[in-house]
């Protein structure tokens, strides 16, 4: 029994040399995570930074490119201002018509600069991205084909900002074709 004893005092004596050694290791690990939650509030808030930053300096970068294209244009609009005053004097109905011509080339030259192509339209085969039929006409073609454009499209960059309003002329219908498709 003696010997049962001092295995008993051994073992409360390892449990009580154990208790210091894991308080230590439980304050290390409670310092090592308030750093680790430190660096992540100081990651989050450089991110944060970040993101602002960025948002701004997109937002100048849009600035400066409307403010490129106004610079551009505001010749187009002096042009403009000029012939709507020469349009009041009496006898300048071609000088005007000239003016008027020119401007429109220049706004044209402007636009295509920036990216703004016109789509084409009369004689193409008719497209639904590019194109918007207001008028159909039966046609004797194999295809529908625009043959009038009411008012132009553009597109920017490759994407359609505007389709073009168009008269199409319909395909021909093949014998046993549903009625339903020929009106599409």
């Amino acid at each position: 029994m003696v010997s049962s004893e001092s295995g008993g005092d051994s073992g409360e004596k390892k449990e009580s040399e154990a208790e210091p050694m894991l308080e230590d290791l439980l304050e290390q690990e409670k310092k090592r995570s308030e750093e680790l939650v430190n660096r992540m509030k100081y990651l989050q808030a450089d991110f944060e930074n970040y993101r602002k930053r960025t948002e701004r300096e997109m937002q100048e970068v849009e600035e400066r490119a409307v403010l490129g294209l106004v610079n551009r244009l505001l010749s187009v609009l002096d042009e403009l201002e000029l012939a709507s005053a020469n349009s009041a004097k009496p006898g300048q109905t071609k000088a005007v018509s000239e003016g008027i011509k020119m401007v429109y080339k220049n706004l044209g030259s402007v636009m295509k600069t920036a990216g703004v192509k016109k789509i084409e339209a009369v004689g193409m085969p008719f497209d639904p991205r590019f194109h918007e039929a207001v008028e159909k006409v039966e046609g004797t073609g194999d295809a529908d084909i625009v043959v009038a454009e009411i008012r132009s499209g553009y597109t920017f960059r490759g994407q359609v900002l505007r389709p073009s309003m168009v008269k199409v002329e319909l395909a021909m219908k093949k014998a046993g074709e549903p009625e339903a498709k020929a009106n599409e």
